[in-house]
C-alpha cells in the first residue's frame, strides 16, 4: 500500500492552490478533455480508443505512488504515469507547474503538469486525461472551457463485477475505493459542466466521447439518463458501505 510521508504539508500546500501565471496561459492555449470516474468504469479503455484516432494526446499525469504491475506488466515512467518523489512534486506544486493536483485516497498525490499540456500544444492535439472531480474543478476553475466528462458504468453489478476482475483487493483498500466513487457521484451530480457517458460499450462510449469534444453535440435524453444511473449509484453504493 502508498504511503503520503508528508501528507500535511501536501494538504497545506493544495489548500487554495493556484497555478502560475505561465501556467495559467498555457491552459487558455490548450483544448482540454477531462475524463472523471470511479474506479474500474472503463474510463482508461475509452481514452486508448479516442487515441487511435490520433486527434488526441494523452496527458501523462504524475504521481507520488510507485509502479504497478497490470496483467503482469510493470508500469513504466512516462507511458502509464510520471512517477515522482514526494520531495519534487512538492516543489513542483508550490512553484504553480500544475494545472491541478489532488491528494487520493489518502495514499498519494497525482496532477497534470504544464509541461505535459505544452506537449499536446505543439503538437497541435486535443490534451485529454484521466482526472480526479476535484481535479475537474480547478481545471474549470482556470480554463471554463475545459470538457469534463464523467464515465459511468452500465449498472451496479456490472461495475461491482469489474472493480472484483481487476484482481485481489483487501476489504480496506475496497472500502476506501467505494467511499472516493461515493464522493465522486456526489460531487458529479452537483457540477452542471459534466457530461455523463455510459460505458456499456467500448466502441459506444468512444464514439460518445469523440462526439461531445469535436461537435459539441449533446443528446439530452442520454444525459438524463446518465444522471439518474449516477444517482442509482450513489445510493446503492451508500447501501453497500453501510453493510461492510
Amino acid at each position: 500500500m502508498n504511503q503520503l510521508a508528508q501528507i500535511q504539508n501536501f494538504q497545506t500546500a493544495l489548500n487554495g492552490y493556484h497555478p502560475s501565471k505561465t501556467a495559467i496561459q498555457v491552459l487558455s492555449q490548450t483544448e482540454l478533455v477531462l475524463l472523471v470516474a470511479p474506479a474500474a468504469s472503463g474510463r482508461n479503455t475509452i481514452i486508448r480508443e479516442l487515441l487511435k484516432t490520433d486527434d488526441y494526446y494523452f496527458i501523462v499525469s504524475d504521481t507520488t505512488r510507485k509502479p504497478r504491475t497490470n496483467d503482469g506488466i510493470l508500469e513504466q515512467n512516462g507511458r502509464e504515469y510520471w512517477f515522482r518523489n514526494e520531495a519534487d512534486m512538492l516543489a513542483d506544486i508550490d512553484s504553480g507547474k500544475f494545472l491541478e493536483a489532488a491528494i487520493i485516497h489518502n495514499q498519494q498525490v497525482s496532477g497534470i503538469s504544464i509541461r505535459e499540456l505544452q506537449a499536446a500544444q505543439e503538437l497541435r492535439k486535443i490534451a485529454m486525461t484521466d482526472a480526479e472531480v476535484a481535479g475537474a474543478d480547478n481545471a474549470i476553475r482556470y480554463k471554463p472551457d475545459t470538457v469534463a466528462i464523467f464515465v459511468l458504468p452500465p449498472n451496479f453489478e456490472e461495475w461491482q463485477r469489474r472493480l472484483r476482475y481487476r484482481g485481489d483487493m483487501h476489504d480496506e483498500e475496497f472500502k476506501r475505493r467505494m467511499e472516493s466513487a461515493l464522493t465522486e457521484f456526489e460531487i458529479a451530480l452537483s457540477r452542471d459542466y459534466f457530461r455523463f457517458v455510459v460505458n456499456d460499450s467500448i466502441d459506444d462510449a468512444a464514439a460518445e466521447v469523440n462526439q461531445i469534444v469535436k461537435l459539441d453535440i449533446l443528446d439530452e435524453t442520454k444525459q438524463s439518463s446518465g444522471r439518474k444511473l449516477a444517482e442509482q449509484l450513489y445510493v446503492d453504493t451508500a447501501a453497500l458501505l453501510k453493510s461492510l
